[in-house]
């Protein structure tokens, strides 16, 4: 009996995926994309877990969780798994910024990513091209179809945990065909894929790098202030999305 007790109140405090079920999560990565996101939502209920505070919202008759996984690749790895393991989403959204190739892309578009590259992977006793072919990840979007309800720039997303440098701009172009960059996007899509999750990587280009030029280094402020503007027109599109998604043949 005093077992019986006791896996009744585990289970009580400890969601899991049979409990939390939920179609969509939606991943936020860096604190100042979840700033933005607060002031989106500023009057919702916030609960917290191991990785950041996350909530549920209504979106298209959906019970979408909205979920702060933390900056850069470890946290963005660990808490993709820890939203599939206690939510079991059928499908991942992951909206935030990055940084777009002067040159390339303007600040202000809105990159899709269809193929992810981990590049900051340093080999000395191999290859390192053979290290970052094997966390890098063809996203699978043929289920969405060719009709996207919003207009974005399908293309290849660089990670790394660090800024773009300036003077790795051309190498990025010319090695995997690459126009952004940002610190999460390669984890959240390996981790979603090792677990047979539909992804969908959404990300507002905030600033742009060039080889002589980074416009937002040593201005958080303007990083801030584009992040705000990116984050409020993701979420403004996300029903859009959803909806797309649930007229979608089964």
């Amino acid at each position: 009996m005093r077992r019986f007790l006791i896996l009744l109140i585990v289970a009580a405090v400890i969601p899991c995926a049979a409990q939390s079920k939920t179609k969509i999560a939606v991943l936020v990565s860096a604190n100042i994309e979840w700033k933005a996101t607060k002031k989106i939502f500023p009057n919702e209920k916030f609960s917290t877990s191991p990785w950041g505070e996350y909530f549920f919202k209504e979106i298209e008759k959906e019970n979408v969780l909205i979920f702060h996984e933390g900056w850069g690749k470890v946290a963005a790895a660990g808490a993709t798994q820890y939203v599939i393991d206690h939510f079991n989403p059928d499908i991942l959204i992951n909206l935030g910024t990055c940084g777009g190739f002067e040159g390339e892309i303007k600040a202000g578009k809105i990159i899709l990513a269809g193929r992810t590259i981990i590049y900051d992977i340093v080999e000395a006793m191999g290859d390192s091209k053979e290290a970052i072919a094997d966390y890098s990840t063809e996203i699978d979007l043929r289920w969405l179809g060719e009709n996207l309800p919003v207009l974005v720039r399908k293309t290849v997303l660089v990670s790394a945990d660090k800024d773009l440098r300036p003077e790795e701009i051309d190498f990025l172009k010319k090695e995997y065909h690459a126009v952004a960059g940002d610190w999460e996007s390669g984890a959240i899509a390996y981790t979603a894929q090792r677990n047979h999750k539909k992804v969908i990587i959404l990300r507002g280009v905030s600033d742009t790098v060039g080889k002589q030029t980074a416009e937002a280094y040593g201005n958080i402020g303007l990083f801030a202030e584009r992040t705000d503007a990116i984050m409020k027109q993701l979420f403004e599109d996300l029903p859009l999305w959803i909806k797309h998604i649930n007229g979608l043949p089964k």
